[in-house]
């Protein structure tokens, strides 16, 4: 006799899931200082990750210095690289979104390398740390 399986268990959740996404580009500050922030959802089970669920807002420069930060971690992974710096309509909204798409790649990519899921200290505080405070500093 063969056994139906349930829907659950023929769409369960895989035993290592995990989903990154990059949305709500939002422009932050005034004048000079203008910047645009962006949301990082995290949705996983994987124990290297100590919350299920997350939302967190990083901007751009928070990204240049997570990936030194895992270039400096380790030696025995390629870190992708970023998309490039803007220097002209960086506010306009093609500009904004090609940006979040690049780094959202750039997110699924790292957050998918198991050597950086297992043995990376920073990887987790940059995708789920919420403390207002995240001080890029402690981390030097």
């Amino acid at each position: 006799t063969t056994q139906h399986q349930t829907a659950e268990e023929r769409y369960g959740v895989p035993e290592n899931f995990l989903e990154v996404e990059v949305r709500n580009p939002q422009i932050q500050g005034t004048g000079r200082s203008q910047y645009v922030d962006y949301e990082i959802v995290c949705r996983t089970n994987i124990p290297a990750f100590k919350l299920k669920q997350s939302v967190v807002r990083r901007r751009y420069s928070d990204f240049e210095w997570f990936r030194e930060a895992l270039e400096r971690e380790t030696t025995k992974v390629n870190i992708p690289a970023l998309p490039g710096k803007v220097f002209t309509n960086r506010f306009s909204d093609e500009v904004i979104e090609s940006r979040r798409a690049g780094l959202e790649r750039f997110l699924q990519i790292v957050t998918g390398h198991p050597l950086l899921q297992t043995g990376s200290k920073i990887l987790g505080v940059f995708i789920q740390e919420t403390d207002p405070n995240f001080n890029r500093d402690s981390f030097h």
